[in-house]
Parts: structure tokens; C-alpha cells; sequence
């Protein structure tokens, strides 16, 4: 086995890093691009003992990292942000690869975002503090402590932004790290090791362990020496962490599933309506935040399905390398084949695919066609769970209540999209919404200070701003007696 890949000319160590050092296992797994099927590389395969190698070293790290100045701290993840941005191009030609998601977005959007979750943590570490306040004469004084080592586990749909988007208030709270990415899509989490240890990030600060889930996930979440565990992903994955950090009553941050909804009034832009409507097929439909479904008022339904059929018609799908493709291939067979089987059932339910409804023959490979199913009932399983593929439903609504009630109509609410033209209107339903987002007449802008995460099973807490800290660091609050103080000299 050799120790590294290339791809597209860029090098990938596919060794784990612990305590600083690159570190073999005996056995790999087979990283493959969705874009032609082609093996990228086979990437070291840990479990329990790279699993206790990682957080072994992550809490020898910890009493120095914790003992760090925040200046300090903030400077070296300025210098991560620096080492990102110098390797733009490299890290997007790798996720393309890696993962299918579209070039051009990586080179425009999504790295210089990995940069920039770096310079906003370390900027608001910096401002993060309370205002003292009195009890009785005492003075109460508000401090956030590094909590420990951290387990962060990531998702394949968005790897480096989402990884650094935990990784980076982890650092800047004084914490220790073991990342273990997505076996689908590891080898960004590769690269980021090396930019953080060539910016100083003393070892075992930063440890990447890459494996199944199954093999060392349990090893991580359940380990005693964690004291932090965020994970990004499907709600049954977990559930399973829950249980394994619930032995150790380790606290967790969890951003699950969603099956959003998008409500379009007859008041609403249709225009625009429209056009947040098609952007829901961005990344194949390969985005947690989707709102998969379109719930429409009746008098403008059949305008509404029109120009959006004209619309998403025009989506070019291809090789997310080219600059002129709109959906590149979803990430794996395994993916490709439970989309196509929610589509095939939904169909066999009586649902009508207006357009698409199957795999893109012509493309061949991993490629399905944008979707959009109607005549689907509000207890089906199209309409209940979460398909990530690029797959809608369209309903009908005839009163505001009933839009309410539908849209809440699930188990999930992560997050919701809301198109009208009456801003008293936005106000009612917003207030009604069960959702940890909610956009108007907008989707998908995103501020790293604002709180972030769902409700019911898509998710547990909230992170973002002060609230990341809030969950990386133990609140500590220091009270002084008033005149306490000895004079010795």
C-alpha cells in the first residue's frame, strides 16, 4: 500500500495524522469518485486502537492548548485561514473528485467559506465575553473554559466546510480535536491536517482518523476521555452515538435529517418562488437543508408547476468539472440506489412524476434526473423522509392554516422556506413554523454568527457565534464577596 494518492496532480496522504505524525493501519477501504466511478485511492482503514491512539494524543494536548492564549490561539487559526486560501484550487479539485459537487462552487463558494470559518471563530473568540453583574453586592463574571477533547464526525455532502465549521470553534475554544470524516469522501480532512500543522497547530491538537463508522465511530463516541461529541448526518447514525455517549454522559451537538418545506403563496414573486423552488436540485439534491417540499396555494398551482417544469428543464447535468454543468452525480451506487427506490415506490403509490422519475440513462453512472412528484399523499413516505437526492414533491394548499398544518407535518424541522408578497403574512407563519431556519422570500444565506441547527429529529442544540462556545467550552460563573479581599502589604 503506498502512503498517498494524486489526484488531478495534487497529492493526498491517505495515512490517518495522530499527535502530529502520519500513522498507517493495516487494512484500507477504497475511496472512489462518483464523477466515473474510478478508484482515487486506498485510504488507511482505522478502529479502536487508532480510535485510542487519536484521543490518547488529543488529551495529552489538551492542558497546553487549553493554556493558550486566545490571541495566540486566534493567530494560528488566521494562519490555518491563510494555508486554506493559498490551496483553494487544490482542495476544490479534490472534493470535486472526492465527491461530485460542481468545480466551480468549490473554487467560488465553498473553500473560500472553509477560510472564512476559520477568521470568523478566531475573530469572536476574541470578543466573546459577559457583562459582569451584581447579586447582593458579589460580583457574578461569566467565563468559558475549554471543555476537553472533541470528536467531531462529518458528513460527505459538504466535507471541508462542514468539517472546519465544527473544527474551527473547537480550536478557538481552547479544545483538542479527533476528526473523522465521511468514508465517502475523506481525503479534504487529509489535506486540512496538513495546513494546520504547516500553521503551527502544535501536535495533537488536530487529529484526522479515517474508517468506517461501524469500526471506529464506536470506539470514538464512547470513549471516556471525550468531552464533546458534534456529529452531522442521518438520525438513525445518531441515535446509535447518542447511546454509545450516554454511558459517559458526554454532551452532544447533533444536525440531522430535514424534509423542509417550501410555502408559496398566491401573493408571493412566482417568479422568484420559482426559481428558489429549482434551486432546491443544487448539489443533486445532496443538501440537508433542502426543502424538498413545495407546498403551493391551489390558485396559483398550475402556473407555478408550468414555469418551474420550464425552468428545471433547462438544468444541464454532467461533469461537475465543466463549468457550464448545473448538477454533477449524486455520491454512490448505494446513494443512487435509494433514491431510485423512493421514486419507483412513491410512483407504484400513485404519485406522477412530472418530470424526471429515473436514473439519467444517457449520462449513465450516477446520475438521476431532476424530479418532481405530485399526487402524493401527506402520510406517505415520499412526503415523511428524507430522500437526499434531487427529488421534490409538490402539494397543494387552500388556506394559510393548511399551510401550517402541512408544513409541520413531519418529524423533522430543520428548516423551512416561505415565499409571499405580505410581510404580515411572513410574520404569522414564520411565528408557526417548527424549523431552526426560517428564510423569506430567500434561501440558504447563512451568517456564522446566527444559531444554527433543528428541531424534533433534526437535531440536538444549536451552534454558531456564541452559541458554539456555549457548547465547546464549560460555562464557568465566578462569584466575588464584596470587600473580601485581605490587604497583606
Amino acid at each position: 500500500m503506498t502512503d498517498h494518492v494524486t489526484v488531478a496532480g495534487v497529492v493526498v496522504d491517505t495515512r490517518h495524522f495522530i499527535g502530529g505524525e502520519r500513522v498507517a493501519s493495516a487494512e484500507t477501504f477504497t475511496d472512489t469518485s462518483p464523477i466515473d466511478g474510478s478508484t482515487l485511492g486506498e485510504i488507511a482503514r482505522g478502529g479502536p486502537a487508532e480510535a485510542e491512539a487519536a484521543v490518547s494524543a488529543a488529551k495529552a494536548a489538551f492542558p497546553a492548548w487549553a493554556a493558550t492564549s486566545r490571541a495566540e490561539r486566534a493567530r494560528i487559526l488566521h494562519a490555518i485561514a491563510d494555508g486554506v486560501e493559498k490551496r483553494i484550487e487544490e482542495l476544490a479539485i479534490v472534493e470535486t473528485h472526492d465527491n461530485g459537487a460542481l468545480l466551480r462552487s468549490h473554487r467560488r463558494g465553498v473553500m473560500p467559506r472553509v477560510a472564512h470559518n476559520f477568521r470568523f471563530f478566531a475573530d469572536w473568540l476574541l470578543t466573546l465575553d459577559h457583562e459582569d453583574f451584581q447579586t447582593r453586592g458579589h460580583t457574578n463574571h461569566v467565563s468559558w473554559d475549554p471543555a476537553g477533547p472533541s470528536v467531531l464526525i462529518t458528513p460527505w455532502n459538504a466535507p471541508l466546510m462542514l468539517a472546519t465549521w465544527k473544527v474551527a470553534p473547537a480550536l478557538a475554544a481552547g479544545n483538542t480535536v479527533v476528526l473523522k470524516p465521511a468514508e465517502w469522501s475523506p481525503l479534504t480532512a487529509s489535506l486540512l491536517a496538513d495546513i494546520a500543522a504547516e500553521a503551527g497547530l502544535p501536535a495533537g491538537v488536530l487529529n484526522v482518523v479515517q474508517g468506517l463508522g461501524a469500526e471506529i465511530g464506536d470506539a470514538l463516541t464512547s470513549h471516556p476521555d471525550v468531552r464533546r461529541i458534534s456529529f452531522t448526518g442521518s438520525v438513525p447514525t445518531a441515535k446509535r452515538i447518542a447511546g454509545s455517549a450516554a454511558a459517559q454522559l458526554t454532551p452532544l451537538s447533533l444536525e440531522l435529517g430535514g424534509k423542509s418545506p417550501l410555502l408559496v403563496f398566491a401573493d408571493a414573486d412566482l417568479d422568484l418562488a420559482v426559481d428558489l423552488a429549482v434551486e432546491q436540485y443544487d448539489n443533486a439534491g445532496q443538501v440537508c437543508l433542502a426543502a424538498t417540499r413545495i407546498l403551493v396555494e391551489e390558485s396559483i398551482a398550475d402556473e407555478f408547476t408550468r414555469r418551474f417544469v420550464e425552468k428545471a428543464s433547462r438544468l444541464k447535468q454532467g461533469d461537475p468539472r465543466d463549468e457550464a454543468t448545473d448538477l454533477g452525480p449524486n455520491i454512490h451506487p448505494r446513494q443512487l440506489e435509494k433514491i431510485d427506490g423512493f421514486v419507483r415506490r412513491a410512483i407504484g403509490q400513485g404519485a406522477r412524476a412530472v418530470i424526471g422519475g429515473t436514473p439519467d440513462a444517457g449520462l449513465g453512472g450516477l446520475f438521476y434526473r431532476p424530479t418532481l412528484l405530485t399526487d402524493v399523499a401527506q402520510d406517505s413516505e415520499i412526503v415523511q423522509e428524507e430522500v437526499f437526492g434531487p427529488v421534490l414533491t409538490l402539494q397543494t394548499f387552500a388556506t394559510e392554516e393548511e399551510a401550517v398544518r402541512l408544513a409541520n407535518d413531519t418529524r423533522f424541522g430543520l428548516a423551512a422556506t416561505l415565499a409571499t408578497g405580505d410581510h404580515e403574512r411572513a410574520e404569522r407563519v414564520t411565528a408557526q413554523l417548527v424549523a431552526g431556519t426560517v428564510w423569506v422570500n430567500c434561501f440558504f444565506v447563512r451568517d456564522l454568527q446566527a444559531p444554527f441547527g433543528g428541531s424534533r429529529h433534526s437535531g440536538v442544540g444549536r451552534e454558531g457565534g456564541t452559541w458554539s462556545f456555549d457548547f465547546y467550552c464549560d460555562l464557568k460563573n465566578t462569584v466575588i464577596a464584596p470587600n473580601g479581599w485581605k490587604n497583606h502589604g
